[in-house]
């Protein structure tokens, strides 16, 4: 799996592959919208301009088969610590099963910490159960309780 696996930040090309995986599931399909790619190549070159996010895709034999967003946030806890955020974390229907998201977590953990972060945190929506369990067994805690607020 992971020896034709290549991880690399995401370039405005790759907008049109990580939004199809965005939307290739029941959340996404609510939330996203593919066939108007605008909001998504500003929401690209926002993020690629600023020094603290990191979009990744893992491409294979020349297709995209997965992406995540990697935050890393300067804080005044933990005596001045940086944290990183993972978010976004999606697999192509063909290569789901095989490992990839294990890679792909694995390996945002890798850059975190290379970057100087002590604590990595995520959240997963409620419903995804499945995905919490995927979480749990990479070593990840159910720490917290999250909250949002819809702002639109």
């Amino acid at each position: 799996m992971t020896a034709d696996l290549t991880i690399r930040r995401a370039t405005a090309a790759d907008v049109p592959a990580i939004v199809a995986m965005l939307a290739d599931d029941p959340l996404g399909a609510i939330r996203e919208s593919p066939a108007d790619l605008t909001p998504y190549q500003q929401a690209f070159a926002a993020i690629d301009a600023d020094p603290n996010q990191l979009l990744v895709v893992a491409d294979r034999n020349d297709e995209t088969i997965g992406t995540l967003q990697l935050t890393l946030v300067p804080s005044m806890s933990r005596r001045g610590a940086l944290r990183a955020i993972i978010e976004a974390v999606r697999v192509a229907k063909p290569a789901r099963g095989e490992g990839l998201g294990t890679t792909l977590i694995r390996w945002a953990i890798d850059e975190a910490r290379n970057r100087g972060a002590v604590l990595v945190q995520l959240t997963s929506d409620k419903t995804r159960t499945d995905a919490h369990r995927f979480y749990v067994n990479l070593g990840f805690e159910q720490s917290h309780e999250g909250f949002k607020l819809n702002l639109s």
